[in-house]
């Protein structure tokens, strides 16, 4: 009896863990059709997992509630980072990234595979 109720806690608390994973988090394709993963908890990482830059870390991402987050964008061809943004809706990701206080900017589209 012991031993059925232990593993029926243990599938519930895997099960809510992944549940309350945020869903920014897991694999896109960006629009130059790499990987990117994002992963994290408080504050996501963006690493490129394909193409060229493979193995890179191109941002950093915090919540800022209603499914969008700031943070930091690196361009991984110059190295030049940008005031970033990003707004999750469904399965697609649009990033930004501004300079000059936001004047001058660049987004693209994510979609999570």
């Amino acid at each position: 009896m012991f031993r059925k109720v232990s593993l029926a806690l243990a599938a519930t608390l895997i099960m809510a863990g992944t549940a309350l994973a945020d869903p920014i988090e897991g694999n896109w394709k960006t629009q130059a059709g790499d990987t990117a993963a994002i992963s994290g908890g408080g504050s996501f990482s963006i690493t490129l997992k394909s193409g060229k830059y493979a193995g890179k870390t191109i941002g950093s991402l915090t919540a800022a509630g209603d499914n969008k987050y700031t943070g930091n964008i690196t361009d991984p061809a110059n190295d030049k980072t940008y005031s970033g943004k990003a707004t999750l809706s469904g399965a697609s990701l649009k990033m930004s990234g501004c300079v000059l206080g936001g004047l001058i900017c660049k987004s693209q589209t994510w979609h999570k595979l």
